[in-house]
């Protein structure tokens, strides 16, 4: 009863927080038409979208060490094409729908039960997997906000007026993380589950691939803004990192409108807001929804194969 109520809340808050998002997007984009949008849209040169779709690429192929490192964890072994095919369509989905640990979870345990791993093997690595995922965020988002703290926008009606606070809480929970992992050799009981902690030369991967992770996705979407905003790498990467932690902690599918709503909300000053939303609707397209359709064949493709 009280797994199911908790449910709903979230679900009740992701709703919110998408009809709040929405409503910002349309409110700043009033004065604007949709055409001038998809106009902006059609205005990206083909050189920054393939540069998008490259590091698109390499970023899914980043993403792929987060289960080589995970069986690493566990002191398993499975062929690399194996691990690549499951890391890629459950990080497809996952990013592109949300819920990771619905979604990437109950794809990982199709795939990695179909090659006789245990059930217990198999939530040892969904749980180091999304571990990794958020060691990076907080990890490289905690850097950015204390060397470059970003002013949050009053809009949002957040008790702070900078990230660096966020940014020191973030490093702290890091700094914990390897200090557990170099000194605390027992394995903790968390609600009946045995939790061990990687070794630090794991953990500090770990940290290292995820961090590479978030900057090549930073890097599709700033490769598809216009060159000339006057906007660096490093100040777009702290905004995009705030976006997406607001987006990943709404529970709306890929962040959906939570997270254009803070980039539009910030940048819009130095971009005008339909160039913005279109580099945002190439970047949905790029980095979440081809790899999705790519993903969604290859899963239907081993389904046909493994059924026969």
């Amino acid at each position: 009863m009280l797994k199911k109520l908790r449910l709903n809340l979230s679900s009740i808050f992701g709703l919110l927080l998408l009809v709040v998002s929405l409503w910002a997007i349309a409110h700043e984009l009033r004065e604007y038409n949709y055409r001038d949008i998809f106009n902006s849209l059609a205005a990206i040169p083909k050189s920054r979208l393939s540069q998008a779709i490259g590091l698109t690429i390499l970023g899914y192929l980043v993403m792929i060490m987060y289960d080589i490192l995970s069986f690493s964890y566990i002191n398993r072994s499975l062929a690399w094409n194996k691990i690549a095919l499951t890391n890629f369509i459950s990080s497809a989905f996952s990013n592109t729908i949300g819920f990771a640990l619905l979604t990437g979870s109950a794809i990982r345990y199709r795939f990695y039960s179909k090659w006789q791993v245990s059930t217990v093997a198999i939530a040892q690595i969904i749980t180091f997997v999304n571990f990794t995922f958020w060691l990076g965020m907080f990890a490289l988002a905690g850097f950015v906000f204390l060397i470059n703290p970003l002013q949050i926008p009053s809009q949002l009606h957040l008790p702070l007026t900078q990230v660096r606070p966020i940014g020191i809480i973030f490093l702290l929970l890091i700094f914990g993380y390897l200090v557990c992992s170099i000194f605390l050799k027992r394995p903790l009981i968390i609600r009946g589950h045995e939790f061990r902690f990687p070794s630090l030369k794991i953990s500090a991967s770990q940290i290292v691939v995820s961090c590479l992770d978030w900057i090549l996705a930073a890097a599709v979407l700033y490769a598809l803004l216009p060159s000339n905003t006057g906007l660096s790498y490093l100040d777009f990467l702290g905004i995009y990192l705030f976006g997406m932690f607001a987006g990943i902690v709404s529970n709306v599918p890929g962040g959906l409108g939570v997270f254009e709503t803070v980039i539009l909300l910030i940048i819009s000053s130095k971009i005008s807001p339909p160039v913005v939303l279109g580099s945002l609707l190439a970047y949905r397209g790029i980095y979440y929804f081809l790899p999705l359709l790519l993903a969604t064949g290859l899963l239907a493709f081993f389904e046909i194969k493994y059924n026969r």
